[in-house]
């Protein structure tokens, strides 16, 4: 029997929904890759329960669909009888609210549908057959426990959980499943026998982003630069062409959300709402252009930024994706060296001693830090109810203003803000004095900008730790180094 790695959180849920003696609508969503599935499946098998489940095939026809529902509902309430498939949804439901009525008063009843934006396939009516048969029939019967999953979060979310029709308010649990946290991939990584050095599994993360299918495929005794040449520098990696299929199974539209993906990357420090929209012409500049950049955060490709107490300047956006800021820098510019067989054994380990690599290396630890704000908090003592923020000043043009960058800062309630820096290097940071001047120089203009009286505090998050001398002593408040992310939270 395989296990279940992490996930305590969602596995509290699924327990609740199981031990509920009412009827239960639950919403599970997440990335492609990321589990839900697998969860879904693990937890259950464990259980005595019915379980019923089919999956929705991409561009499949509603009568495929169906064809594909009825055969599962025979296998798992008939023992594989053929049963004459029915042409709409209405009539799919009948059959199985029929074989439900049929089943011991006493036996749980999971009804697992998967991918179900797949299901619902244009002008199918399956979302108001759903509707009319939980309200009318499955909310009535305390056996049943309908889960609902799909990859498309926003589809997920307009859709069913913030459905202003019969689904209004009838989802009675919910789970983002995310990517797994860096201690959750040091304990997935150890379940396959893989024994890395935390250092090693940051090095995995910063590309794979936890996401466990891509975990999945890495094999035992090799360094982390060995694996990620395997998975991202070769044709048969799992890595090397996952971009667009991993774009295209979530949305419609596919090239324009890359569109979007790609401009926003290509600002390191995070490009504006009102710029980026302009940037990708008339067609986006409204509605459209919103929508799909609330699609992307709500899939964890980028994460909205609003610059603490600097709403003139408003919202900007930054890519947060691990494998995707690794795709677009490392994965595709070498993408037909690699198709030409140029790429040989060990160029990836040389091209880890460069300038571009440690360029990257830096803003691929920020993400991973805006992932693990728990840990962080932990660590520096900081109040669950202190808002996480960043901060930055982009002085216009033609001012003599210098501008400046705070990489997450905390509001606390207690009338004082911690700044971080994040910093990612190979040995223990080392605090000079000129350092020390470029950080005051940070914490005069935020002081300046927004006015604050508040109580500033320094604090250093940094890979490898903070070199102990009389600057770190002085200056920095608190450090965060690289065991405290593999802490658990539970």
């Amino acid at each position: 029997m395989k296990e279940i790695i992490g996930r305590s959180e969602e596995i509290r849920t699924f327990q609740h929904v199981y031990e509920s003696d009412k009827p239960e609508f639950l919403a599970l969503y997440g990335r492609r890759r990321v589990g839900k599935t697998y969860l879904v499946r693990q937890f259950f098998d464990k259980k005595d329960v019915l379980f019923f489940t089919v999956t929705g095939s991409k561009k499949g026809s509603r009568k495929e669909q169906i064809k594909h529902f009825i055969k599962q509902m025979s296998a798992a309430f008939y023992g594989n009888l053929p049963i004459s498939v029915p042409k709409t949804w209405d009539e799919a439901f009948e059959l199985l609210t029929e074989a439900i009525s049929k089943q011991k008063k006493k036996k749980k009843i999971v009804l697992f549908f998967d991918e179900i934006p797949w299901l619902a396939t244009k002008k199918s009516r399956l979302l108001e057959n759903l509707d009319y048969y939980w309200n009318q029939h499955w909310s009535n019967d305390a056996r049943i426990k309908l889960i609902i999953c799909g990859s498309s979060a926003s589809w997920i979310i307009q859709k069913v959980i913030n459905d202003k029709g019969g689904l209004h308010n009838r989802i009675t649990q919910k789970i983002r499943l995310e990517p797994f946290t860096l201690a959750e991939t040091k304990e997935f990584l150890s379940y396959m026998k893989i024994k890395l050095t935390d250092q090693q599994i940051l090095m995995l993360y910063m590309v794979t982003g936890g996401v466990p299918f891509y975990l999945s495929n890495l094999e035992k005794g090799l360094s982390a630069a060995q694996l990620i040449e395997k998975l991202a520098f070769n044709q048969k990696g799992i890595l090397f062409d996952e971009f667009e299929n991993l774009f295209s199974s979530l949305f419609t539209e596919a090239d324009k959300y890359i569109q979007i993906i790609r401009t926003i990357a290509a600002n390191q420090y995070g490009v504006g709402q009102r710029q980026l929209l302009k940037s990708l012409g008339d067609s986006e500049l409204g509605a459209s252009g919103l929508k799909k950049l609330k699609e992307l955060e709500e899939t964890g490709f980028v994460m909205a930024l609003m610059p603490f107490q600097h709403a003139r300047q408003g919202i900007y956006y930054r890519v947060i994706d691990e494998y995707t800021i690794f795709y677009l820098r490392w994965i595709e510019p070498m993408k037909k060296m690699v198709q030409r067989k140029g790429f040989v054994s060990g160029q990836w380990q040389a091209i880890q001693q460069t300038p571009e690599w440690h360029n990257w290396l830096g803003y691929a630890f920020e993400s991973v830090c805006y992932k693990h704000i728990p840990q962080i908090r932990k660590k520096l003592s900081i109040s669950p109810i202190a808002m996480a923020d960043s901060w930055r000043y982009v002085p216009k043009k033609s001012s003599e203003e210098r501008g400046a960058q705070i990489d997450l800062l905390f509001d606390r309630p207690d009338d004082s803000i911690t700044l971080c820096e994040i910093k990612c290097t190979e040995e223990p940071f080392v605090l000079s004095k000129d350092y020390v001047a470029v950080l005051q120089r940070k914490m005069d203009v935020f002081k300046t900008q927004t006015q604050t009286k508040k109580q500033l505090f320094m604090a250093l998050i940094s890979a490898n730790g903070l070199k102990n001398n009389l600057y770190a002593q002085d200056f920095i408040s608190g450090v965060v180094a690289l065991e405290d992310f593999f802490l658990s939270q539970d």
